[in-house]
């Protein structure tokens, strides 16, 4: 990431550069490619306003803020830009999933669209604790929230179960045996 930093109506300190190119290195983790990235830190009386941008091929995102201290000029301009960079890249994700979906079921598979699928990363990782319950229960439960499916406790066997919600509608349960 390629940082340049402008200071305007005011001498540029050093510790508001390093704080600010500190600060944006944290958004690393949201972009892939390399981007350009220009702050521009101004005071006029007892405002003080970071504006960034950031910039690459196709990409242009910006934030800008004013408050009273510049620390908190800088970190609310940042979580402005990172809030638009996780959702630019949830809706990202989000269409690459529907494409994949489109090859499966018509048209051309994963493997000729240039995906590996043996490359599959671990992306979140959940503890859960499981709750005994009825299978009506855990229909209840589906139906009440918008989860795909439950894993749960069946509270006769004590066997752990999964019940999901099929593509006509109707429920399917997944029985663990031990």
């Amino acid at each position: 990431m390629k940082i340049s930093v402008t200071f305007r109506n005011a001498e540029g300190e050093n510790w508001q550069r390093e704080y600010a190119e500190e600060r944006l290195g944290k958004l690393k983790k949201y972009i892939d490619h390399p981007v350009d990235a220009r702050v521009i830190l101004s005071v006029e009386k007892f405002r003080n306003t970071a504006e960034i941008n950031l910039m690459a091929n196709g990409l242009n995102i910006n934030g800008r803020e004013e408050e009273k201290d510049m620390h908190l000029a800088i970190d609310n301009a940042i979580e402005k830009i990172e809030r638009q960079l996780k959702k630019r890249k949830d809706k990202v994700r989000g269409f690459k999933t529907n494409t994949s979906r489109i090859g499966e079921f018509g048209g051309e598979s994963q493997a000729e669209e240039g995906e590996d699928s043996h490359d599959a990363k671990v992306v979140e990782t959940r503890k859960m604790v499981l709750k005994p319950m009825s299978i009506e229960d855990a229909v209840l439960e589906m139906e009440t929230t918008k989860n795909r499916f439950v894993i749960y406790r069946d509270s006769s066997t004590e066997n752990i179960n999964v019940i999901y919600r099929r593509e006509d509608g109707k429920f399917a349960l997944l029985e663990i045996g031990r």
